[in-house]
Order: structure tokens, then sequence, then C-alpha cells
């Protein structure tokens, strides 16, 4: 193998893979393991963190065997993670206390309940950018402090640390406790401004700073691996949807990029500027490359998306493999009126409601599996463009191109769609894991194997293109009919959110 490699963990949701890239942004070599999805109770989700580790340990030697190559032949690595996955570990022995929190658990809605009865859901979001919800880390830590037997004692006394999954894979890679800007900024627990723990915040929370990595930048070396990356530079770390914005190198304000995953996150590129949102957006940082200064972004949050398809699946038997699901949603011409609204752990952005819950509406006896089928992937378009038109009133750009990634973009049906929902063209990139790339990219910034941006705006093509085809009444009409869906979803969960 000639020529510099770089290397990515991407540890997802639901998997954690090691991926080998050249200089131009190509796959060398990749490999994926799956691990457990943890269900306590209804609304709790949870990950063995260590069986996390272990799986990633196997990904990077299979990755490397795969192409017959060793540690040394790779000029750095970069991490890319699920963000807002909270996990404490045991300093001595380096292993979890608790299984870690998902960024989907929703155990702590009735906390973020009571902060925002003195001050509103918006009580900290002038600081953070966040507003008050169970999606963020610093409330899943106190919950942890709070209620896991003997964790706030062995916290005062210095025996356990925090972090997302970057820090946690950091740690067990290299010892050291830092993470980056951009999982930072997803904890509730940062000033957006000064990129540092702010002490009002771990007040309000009751967080020890002692349990708290050191905040560091998206792009720098940080320490050399031991064990199977044994010597290599950790010179990286993006969360995930940060590091997809850096690999579709929407590197200028306005640019926009969505991915479809389990859920869907949509983030526009604002520059220097703290866009503040009050249209029910997350303000948040996109990446901070070495000393440069931080650039922002604004992000729409979608907790379903994909996720929708797997309980098509899953839990209604109605397709044996998620691809299947677009087949059968070609067997009708349209969706037949009926509209899925998937608020099964209530509605992210830019609605915020925790008392939403899942409805299927509009269902007449004409309705069958593949009006259900189409209206899965429709309400994956619809609730994009939600997003999309929170953002367009937040930052005053109209959205004239997104591009896409994430495992849903083989989806053409949907894509057409989509495109026809948002009135503006949908891009997929030559290179579809963007993730991973964003994080090689933020690695090999540091060691000097791309010069700057404009080397890896260079490496960016276009696969495919969806143009806009459906008349504007048709669109309006459509999307009238999915906005009185959602309202219909508001309320079942049983409280009142009106603060």
């Amino acid at each position: 193998m000639t020529g510099p490699l770089i290397g990515a963990i991407d540890q997802g949701t639901t998997s954690s893979r090691f991926i080998v890239f050249d200089r131009q942004g190509r796959i060398v070599s990749v490999a994926q393991k799956e691990h457990r999805q943890i269900y306590p109770r209804p609304g709790w989700v949870e990950h063995d963190a260590a069986e996390i580790w272990t799986n990633t340990e196997a990904v990077i030697a299979e990755a490397l065997s795969k192409a017959g190559l060793k540690p040394a032949d790779l000029a750095a690595v970069g991490i890319t993670n699920q963000r807002e996955t909270t996990v404490v570990w045991d300093r001595n022995t380096g292993e979890p206390v608790h299984h870690a929190l998902v960024w989907q658990d929703t155990r702590v809605d009735g906390m973020a309940r009571a902060y925002a009865a003195d001050g509103g859901r918006d009580r900290f979001r002038g600081k953070t950018g966040l507003p008050l919800a169970s999606y963020f880390s610093g409330l899943k830590l106190k919950w942890l402090l709070d209620n896991a037997p003997g964790l706030r004692a062995r916290a005062a006394r210095g025996e356990l640390a925090f972090g997302t999954i970057d820090s946690w894979i950091l740690w067990k890679l290299t010892g050291a406790h830092l993470t980056d800007v951009t999982n930072a900024s997803r904890t509730q627990l940062m000033d957006l401004k000064t990129l540092d723990w702010d002490d009002g915040m771990l007040g309000a929370f009751d967080i020890p700073r002692s349990v708290l990595p050191r905040i560091a930048s998206s792009s720098e070396v940080y320490a050399q691996a031991k064990g199977v990356l044994e010597g290599v530079k950790v010179a990286g770390i993006l969360g995930d949807q940060q590091a997809a914005l850096v690999g579709q190198a929407c590197f200028s304000p306005g640019a926009v990029k969505n991915t479809y995953g389990t859920g869907c996150f949509m983030l526009m590129h604002t520059g220097g500027e703290i866009c503040q949102s009050k249209a029910g957006l997350l303000t948040t940082v996109a990446y901070r490359f070495g000393k440069a200064e931080p650039c922002y972004a604004l992000e729409g949050s979608v907790a379903i998306a994909g996720a929708l398809v797997q309980w098509l699946r899953d839990n209604l038997g109605m397709i044996k493999s998620a691809p299947e699901v677009e087949a059968l949603a070609r067997t009708v011409e349209d969706n037949g009126d009926v509209y899925i609204v998937p608020a099964f752990s209530g509605l992210y952005a830019p609605y915020w409601r925790d008392d939403a819950r899942g409805i299927i509406a509009g269902l007449t006896r004409y309705a069958r599996s593949g009006h259900f089928a189409r209206a899965a992937l429709e309400a994956v378009a619809y609730q994009t463009c939600d997003v999309a038109y929170a953002m367009e009133a937040d930052s005053g750009i109209a959205i004239t191109e997104l591009k896409a990634d994430g495992g849903m973009v083989e989806n053409q049906l949907l894509m057409q769609f989509q495109a026809d929902m948002l009135g503006a063209p949908v891009v997929r990139p030559e290179v579809a894991e963007t993730t991973a790339l964003g994080a090689a990219y933020a690695a090999g910034l540091a060691v000097g194997l791309w010069s700057g941006t404009d080397d890896l705006a260079a490496n960016w093509a276009a696969h495919a293109r969806w143009t806009p085809a459906m008349a504007p009444e048709r669109r309006d009409a459509l999307y009238a009919s999915w906005k009185k869906a959602v309202e219909r979803s508001y309320g079942w969960a049983g409280y009142d959110r009106a603060c």
C-alpha cells in the first residue's frame, strides 16, 4: 500500500466501525460490528461501554488485517461518535460503573421539566445553545450520580471519570481524559463563547468538575495509542454529525447537510457567529481546527428516521429487511392519505414535545401495507422539512441545495420525495461514509496530511442528484396534512408542556 493513510474510529448508536482512508478520501479498508441495545424499561436505552470497546478493538484489528496493514502504516487516527451518550467509569480500573445512558434515553424527562418550571425550557439556551430536554448529557450524568448507588460519593473522592463515547474510546486507547469542543457542546455544561465548562451550569446540575474531561480542539495530536493501535497518533475528534458536516466539505456559512440514519440530523454552517435559535433548533459548535477560531452551526435533530423502517420490520413484520421498504412503498401511487408521526420518544426539533407519542392518522379501509411503507418514508422527509424551514427562519438563508448522507440515501423514492417536498436539489456525495471521513480529515489536518479545508473540499464529488418535480400546490397540501397529524400526537403522555 503506497501513500499516506488515515484511520477513523466511527462509534455509532448501533455499531462500531474502523475505516482506513487514503489521501483522496477513498476507502482502503473497513470493518464493522454491532453491539446490543439494552431496554431496561419503556423509554430507557442503554449500551454496555465495555462491549463497545471490545468491538472497537476487534474492528480495528480486522480492518488492518484485511488490507495487510500495520498500525505504523497510519499517519494518525480520528474518532467520531454517537453524541450525548453518557459513560461513567472507574479511574483506577478503567471499567464502566453503570451501563451508558444513550442519547435516545428519556429517563430524565421529569428532571428537565422540573428545571424548566423555573425559567422555562430555554432557561440555559443563551449560554449553552440548548433547550432543556432529555437528549443532552448533563442531566444524564446528574441522574447517574443521584441514582446509581454510591456514585456521587465516589465522584466526590475523585474516583470516577465521565465522558461521552469519544472520551471513553480515547481513554481506553491512550489513557488520556479529554473531549473535543463539538462533543462538549452537547452536554449542556459548556459555555459556547468560552469553550470551557461553565461553573453556573455545573452548579445548577450539581456536577463536580473533577469528573469532567479536558476540552480540546477537534484537530490536534492528543496522545499516542497503545495496544491495537500501538504508537499511532490520535489526532482528531468530532461528534458524528459535526464529522459528517466536515466530511461533506460544508465549510462556508449557509452550507447544509442532512444525515439519514437511525435519526435525522441537519446542520447548517453559520461561520464564527453563534446564531441563537428562535425556531426550535440547537446552536452547536461545528468544529475547531487546532488554534483557529471555532465555527458554529444550527442543528435540527429528529429522533426517529431509519428507526421507523426498523419498526416496520421488527415490530410489525411488514418487511424482512430494511431495503425492502422501497419496493413495498412503490406498490402504491401515493400515501393513501396515511401519515405516520414517529414520536416514539417524543418529538425533537423543532417541536421539543416530550408529551408527544407516535400516531398513525388518516386510516381508511383502503389503506394497506404499501401505504404504511410509503408513509414511513415520507415521515422522514416531512420531519426534515420541519427542520429545514426552521433553519431558514433562524438564519435568514434559503436552502438551495441539501447534501445528504447516511444509510437511507440508498432509497431513491425517499430522496426524490425529499427534493420534491424541500423544493431544492438533494445531492449524495461520491464517498457515502462522510462521518468517518470527517474524523479522518480532522486527524489528517493535525498531522499535516492536508494543508487546509481547500484540500478537503477538492476531494468532494457528487455521486447522485435529485431535483424537485412536484407541483407546489401538491407539496403544500401534503405538508399541511402532515402538520395536522403532528398536532394530533401532542399530549399523549399526559402532562402539559406549556412551560
